[in-house]
């Protein structure tokens, strides 16, 4: 049985992003999210802590998904980019 896919989007218009396993999706959105959670991270910060969050358990390049995911997670306005320099990731107020 083939896994299930999700198209994920990118926050750059006329760019596409790629289509992922659901599952690998979910596990790295919700790594993202708990870390977002706690801090507001620069790229790498977040990158790093994903990776060590999830080496042992995730099958793949953790960084290559992870930065799919963020992509996404941006374009569908769940996190954003600061203004300020160096950037910093964090949740969206809703």
């Amino acid at each position: 049985m083939k896994d299930e896919t999700i198209q994920t989007l990118h926050p750059v218009a006329g760019k596409t992003n790629k289509r992922i396993s659901l599952k690998k999706y979910e596990i790295i959105k919700e790594n993202i999210l708990s870390i977002l959670a706690e801090s507001e991270p620069t790229h790498t910060e977040l990158m790093e802590e994903l990776y060590s969050r999830i080496k042992d358990t995730f099958e793949g390049g953790v960084q290559w998904y992870g930065e799919t995911v963020k992509l996404d997670l941006e374009a569908r306005k769940i996190i954003e980019r600061t203004e300020k320099k160096p950037e910093r990731y964090r949740i969206i107020k809703t």
